[in-house]
């Protein structure tokens, strides 16, 4: 079933002198001849987005959006008029953010965190930067240990404030962010803790036993890069250890103990060394 506003996969159906038309059920929906790429023929499938032209007839598109109905994303305002502002996602036709929409009024030129969504009333997508609307923890869709994605809207005291899948808020904390992160961009992560009233801790490395294996083969490699001494240790910044290693400072300890108890590691007082044999 085609769905308005999302990215489908379509069979075609027939030519016409201005496109294509795709099937959709019992409905067709053209594909104007600008975007039919170049040898297509009836039963191809094509990969097209779907939205409303200025007459409210569904149409498709094979220029992607940078986000579809029901996802998050950071946009930047290149029109404001009597009706709202409109931003810029990636399609010749702006994506409009109406005035009772926007959480603070948008200025052109600046980037915003914007749901799309279908407008109920007129079947048009819009945008809201009005995001609590649509992001919840009320019910989670999500568990410990999840590897999920992540948008940053805002920077906070305690660390940079998330979206999750498109669903759901969450934290990453300062101290667990080892590279240049800010609003507007898009990461993948994993949940980290989910606390009491459904708030959620997010971390950019999967927790747990499990990434031990990788991290230790990564410091075995880095060790023997450096002809087998590291000047890290116990007391290292977690920033000098992540620039070394790209791990945090408390899955390098862990690596350094197992590889102390296997007698693989010798432990100095300004570093590490590999065992000779190592």
């Amino acid at each position: 079933m085609a769905e308005l506003g999302k990215i489908n996969y379509m069979p075609v159906k027939k030519w016409v002198d201005f496109g294509v038309y795709l099937e959709a059920g019992e409905d067709e929906i053209l594909l104007p001849i600008r975007y039919v790429p170049e040898g297509t023929e009836p039963g191809d499938t094509l990969k097209v987005f779907l939205y409303r032209d200025s007459e409210d007839r569904i149409i498709a598109t094979t220029e992607l959006p940078l986000v579809q109905a029901g996802e998050c994303a950071y946009l930047e305002v290149v029109q404001t008029t009597a009706v709202g502002a409109f931003l810029d996602w990636g399609l010749p036709k702006d994506l409009l953010v109406p005035f009772r929409e926007q959480d603070q009024r948008m200025v052109v030129g600046m980037y915003y965190p914007v749901y799309v969504y279908i407008d109920p009333e007129s079947q048009r997508l819009v945008g809201s930067s009005r995001l609590n609307r649509f992001i919840s923890n009320d019910t989670l869709t999500v568990a410990e240990g999840d590897a999920v994605k992540l948008l940053v809207v805002q920077e906070t005291d305690l660390g940079l404030k998330v979206v999750i899948n498109h669903q759901h808020w969450g934290l990453l904390y300062h101290n667990e962010v080892f590279q240049d992160l800010g609003p507007g961009d898009a990461v993948r992560g994993y949940i980290k803790k989910i606390r009491e009233e459904n708030k959620i801790d997010v971390s950019l490395r999967r927790e747990g036993f499990d990434e031990m294996p990788f991290a230790i083969d990564q410091l075995v490699r880095a060790l023997r890069k450096e002809g087998g001494y590291l000047p890290l240790h116990d007391k290292s910044r977690p920033e000098d250890i992540y620039d070394a290693l790209g791990m945090s400072k408390k899955v390098f300890k862990k690596a350094v103990g197992m590889l102390y108890r296997e007698r693989r590691l010798l432990l100095e007082k300004e570093g590490i060394r590999l065992m000779p044999e190592e």
